[in-house]
């Protein structure tokens, strides 16, 4: 496919060297300098979310599909074009190589003109589909998945440091959880405290704990004191 990639972003950058890797025939453009767009297939719109619109607008219409990569967003924002659709893969994207990487073989939600699917087959991706009235909903999930889950680790590297040790000496209980919820579940993975009920050893947590990072441990406690209710609900009576 001829492809145009608008937005030189970390994530419009993966895509070009994604798509490109898969054998498309792909420009990479900056979203203020859309260049000659005849002839495309699809337009890939890799601007920030609230300048989708916009970018949108000021695209000459065209045959080719317009589409964008944004969680966030549902097609209404490309309400110009006859052909619109979107793909929003499920990775984090910090650089256009390792972006990249991540894009071939992702999950992704895909919405609107089916030739959407094609690309995501390209990429050796899987698609999956949630309703408009779900976009925030999938949006916020992918959102904890990704930022909440760094931003744990970096409450963990701040109290690592008042122990004189590093985070680096706590990624491997971090993996090794991320690994037993992929194979067991979140409910059966769940370990600590929380999971037993031993509510003197969090109170002694919370003692320990400097004021700023108590109210994240407090949050995080009631999530891990309703998994150890599920676990406990499903056993045999």
């Amino acid at each position: 496919m001829k492809i145009t990639v608008v937005g030189a972003g970390r994530a419009g950058t993966s895509f070009f060297l994604a798509l490109g890797e898969a054998g498309h025939d792909v420009a990479l453009v900056h979203h203020e300098d859309r260049g000659d767009l005849v002839g495309q297939d699809v337009v890939l719109l890799c601007v920030p979310d609230d300048a989708l619109e916009e970018t949108s607008y000021a695209l000459a219409r065209g045959d080719y599909v317009v589409a964008h990569v944004a969680g966030s967003r549902g097609l209404e924002v490309l309400a110009p074009h006859a052909r619109v659709a979107s793909l929003h893969p499920l990775v984090a994207l910090p650089s256009g190589r390792l972006g990249a990487r991540r894009l071939r073989g992702a999950i992704y939600c895909v919405a609107g003109d089916p030739l959407v699917r094609e690309v995501v087959a390209s990429l050796d991706g899987q698609a999956r589909t949630i309703s408009d009235a779900d976009r925030s909903l999938y949006h916020a999930t992918a959102t904890v998945a990704a930022n909440h889950v760094v931003a744990l680790l970096g409450q963990v590297s701040q109290l690592a440091e008042r122990l004189g040790l590093s985070m680096a000496d706590f990624l491997p209980l971090a993996r090794q959880a991320l690994e037993d919820v992929e194979r067991v579940g979140p409910v059966e993975a769940l370990t600590g405290p929380a999971s037993r009920g031993d509510v003197a050893t969090i109170d002694a947590h919370l003692n320990a704990l400097p004021e700023a990072e108590r109210a994240a441990y407090v949050a995080m406690a009631h999530v891990a004191f309703e998994l150890a209710e599920r676990r406990r609900s499903q056993l045999p009576a």
